[in-house]
């Protein structure tokens, strides 16, 4: 789908569900996701430490590895969950909760983090799909996959609350800007733009780069 090179204009953010309790529900201050998910991970390390008998070095390669995992997953939610095709109206509606309200509305900041309730489904989700499938090497791994969630919600939140640098990082600011308003088809990585490269969803002409910032508040 291509988009303008303009975010809406509408002077306040629309509010998705007709019940006032609803719509707190899916507001949250950047501070509370983080939190808890750094309090979790930090938790999962000492789990790790308690109940396995990794050396520090290999509790270090699994945190990592984790790390690594969620910048895969990062990309596979976004572009396969996030931009699922509207087909139906149930599809339709889906989209926009969970990710299209902030297509619609990047600036506000209170929909860039995962609210509270949704960060708690996806932890309980996670830590028995790790545990499942990993066992004793879930808790390391998980907690470096939590990790880069934290990494992963902070440059969200920047790239749309700042400035971009002028540095290596500059190219995050650029890559997601494209995303949100020229083609959202295309840069679905936040964090790192290596799965993009990976999967080919780099844009076709590189003259989209060009003349394109991301602008402040």
């Amino acid at each position: 789908m291509k988009r303008s090179t303009t975010a809406s204009t509408q002077p306040e953010p629309v509010e998705l569900f007709e019940n006032r309790w609803l719509n707190k529900l899916t507001r949250s201050h950047i501070s509370v996701p983080v939190s808890m998910v750094a309090g979790f991970s930090a938790w999962l390390l000492y789990r790790s430490s308690e109940l396995t008998a990794f050396t520090l070095w290999q509790t270090v390669g699994l945190f990592f590895a984790g790390l690594l995992l969620f910048t895969f997953a990062e990309y596979a939610l976004h572009r396969n969950l996030y931009h699922l095709e509207p087909s139906s109206e149930w599809r339709k509606r889906f989209t926009y909760i969970v990710h299209g309200v902030h297509h619609d509305y990047p600036k506000d900041s209170s929909r860039i983090a995962m609210p509270p309730i949704g960060i708690i489904i996806y932890l309980v989700i996670f830590y028995l799909l790790f545990w499942l499938l990993l066992g004793d090497f879930g808790y390391s791994t998980l907690a470096g996959f939590a990790f880069g969630y934290c990494i992963y919600i902070s440059i969200h939140y920047m790239v749309h609350r700042y400035r971009p640098p002028n540095n290596m990082f500059r190219v995050l600011w650029t890559n997601h800007a494209i995303h949100h308003y020229q083609d959202d088809t295309v840069l679905f990585g936040v964090s790192s733009p290596l799965w993009d490269y990976i999967f080919g969803t780099l844009p076709k002409r590189q003259n989209k780069r060009a003349n394109i910032e991301v602008s402040a508040k």
